[in-house]
């Protein structure tokens, strides 16, 4: 599907119930970009499994830059590093997106990929544009600075959705004196040095707070 489709489809769900009686269920899941999710009572295909099959629901992360090339795909691929180095890919969903569609369905920019090759990271995620369902789909919505977080915050239906919405540098401990996470398109390599700089200290910081949230640590 492209990123501007949404589609509804159903699915027959056959099995069996606790008491060994066979049954046939239609679930009905949305997609939206990459997502999928049931409808209706259950948002997330994460609380839907809980609920039905006793899995342990895990957290979704979602970073957002501009243009989902340079600041938001680094950080998803960070971020992946992290926690599959601490073996917690189980308790993780995360995926990244931009405001605007002008690099819908393009890799990374060359110079942010190859920064990140140069420190082990692989940043190869085709871009897409954030949509109004990742908004209740996330538990967490990442932004990278202030007009990031204006851009999805008026997109937000409720106050439990714009509660969602966080600075990167909120979780950053070691770089007091960055506020946002800046823009590196249009400036030299110390720019994208920094983005990961910047990206590395917060992503761990974020990976401790849900563990410390979730009671992992």
């Amino acid at each position: 599907f492209s990123w501007l489709e949404r589609q509804i489809v159903v699915l027959n769900v056959v099995g069996s119930s606790p008491t060994g009686h066979p049954y046939r269920k239609s679930l009905q899941i949305h997609i939206c970009g990459d997502f999928y999710y049931p409808s209706k009572k259950h948002k997330t295909i994460n609380t839907y499994m809980s609920k039905h099959d006793n899995c342990r629901k895990h957290t979704s992360v979602l970073f957002v830059c501009l243009g989902n090339i340079c600041r938001s795909p680094a950080a998803e691929g960070i971020m992946t590093h992290i926690v599959e180095k601490n073996n917690a890919s189980q308790l993780f969903e995360i995926d990244s997106a931009g405001i605007g569609p002008w690099h819908v369905g393009e890799l990374p920019d060359r110079r942010m990929r190859s920064h990140g090759a140069d420190h082990g990271y692989d940043f190869s995620t085709r871009a897409r544009q954030i949509c109004i369902d990742d908004l209740h789909r996330f538990d967490y919505i990442v932004v990278m600075d202030r007009e990031n977080y204006h851009e999805v915050a008026a997109m937000a239906a409720s106050q439990e959705e714009r509660d969602k919405i966080h600075m990167m540098t909120e979780f950053a401990t070691h770089h007091p004196s960055h506020s946002v996470v800046p823009d590196p398109y249009y400036g030299g390599d110390r720019g994208f040095e920094l983005v990961i700089e910047l990206l590395e200290d917060a992503c761990q910081g974020l990976f401790e707070h849900v563990l410390r949230k979730s009671g992992g640590l």
